[in-house]
């Protein structure tokens, strides 16, 4: 996949574009249609499959109060990009300048005349340009005029539900992982380097578990216990994660540690994957170290016993 964070001269470097707008936050099962949508049309056209998209989110830069956590880092999304088929990733920069250009300038310099869009695929709320007021409607109005062919994604409902990441970003800060994946389209996971911890799951509780760091950029799910599987150089274990600031130990610092059943290896230094697949338990502060083991072991026991189902 080619990734530019600019869009001039694009449509020099590739052939009949046909491209996807949207913050694509999460890549959720609407998304996920939709680019489905979008790789099918540029097969049919002969074309090239892209997505226009920004970094940072819009509303970080326009209302900063009122910008949500991320569901994905961008290194994960770029890779969720390229595994759907997406073959030109632009990841332009939003700054003041750009949420200035008007939507009808954004269809005729950017789409048209830099991108040489030869289709455009949307959602049915995606709104551009200064003021959001560029709407599908005047995509379609414009379409004949710059001669594109324009493909508007009705939402994707789940159960009635419609898709959305505001309603997944509620599923994962009350904790409810296992509906959110409903609507992802694959389990909340988190990735990143294991780091030294305070070394207590080993020493003191007996249970050694693999530490990481929380980018605060992204929507953790709520503290508490997970059953989770741990990806780890193209392996998978089942697990129990902690989220949270271990309130037994009265530490104030939030993170993940992450118990991986029947692992015995060290992983510090290294890159794993922690997708959450059930919340086990709340977070909870136990009067003695004793208490917290033995009701670390239940949820090992538990966790054992809902991997078991996992692998029938």
């Amino acid at each position: 996949m080619h990734l530019y964070h600019h869009w001039r001269g694009i449509k020099e470097k590739h052939n009949n574009i046909v491209v996807a707008l949207g913050n694509f936050d999460g890549l959720h099962i609407g998304h996920q249609k939709l680019i489905s949508d979008l790789v099918a049309l540029a097969k049919k056209v002969g074309g090239t499959p892209a997505v226009f998209t920004f970094h940072p989110h819009p509303l970080t830069v326009l209302k900063p109060e009122k910008s949500p956590p991320l569901l994905l880092s961008q290194e994960a999304k770029q890779k969720f990009f390229a595994k759907l088929g997406v073959e030109v990733l632009l990841q332009i920069p939003f700054d003041l300048d750009f949420s200035g250009i008007s939507p009808e300038d954004f269809i005729k310099t950017v789409l048209h005349e830099e991108v040489g869009a030869c289709g455009v695929i949307i959602g049915y709320n995606y709104t551009f340009g200064r003021y959001g007021r560029g709407t599908p409607a005047l995509l379609e109005e414009l379409s004949a005029v710059y001669g594109f062919e324009l493909r508007v994604i009705p939402p994707i409902q789940i159960e009635g539900q419609p898709v959305s990441s505001t309603l997944i970003r509620g599923l994962l800060a009350s904790g409810e992982v296992t509906a959110a994946a409903k609507y992802l389209g694959y389990y909340p996971f988190v990735e990143g380097e294991v780091v030294t911890g305070e070394q207590r799951g080993r020493n003191i509780l007996g249970f050694p578990t693999a530490n990481l760091n929380i980018d605060q950029t992204l929507l953790v799910p709520a503290n508490g216990v997970y059953l989770a599987k741990v990806h780890i150089d193209g392996e998978s274990y089942f697990g129990v994660a902690n989220i949270g600031v271990k309130p037994t130990f009265n530490t104030n610092s939030r993170n993940i540690e992450v118990h991986l059943l029947d692992f015995y290896k060290e992983l510090y230094g290294i890159q794993i994957k922690v997708s959450f697949t059930k919340r086990l338990r709340k977070e909870k502060k136990f009067e003695t170290p004793s208490e917290l083991v033995k009701q670390i072991e239940r949820d090992v026991l538990e966790a054992r016993a809902e991997s078991l189902k996992n692998k029938e």
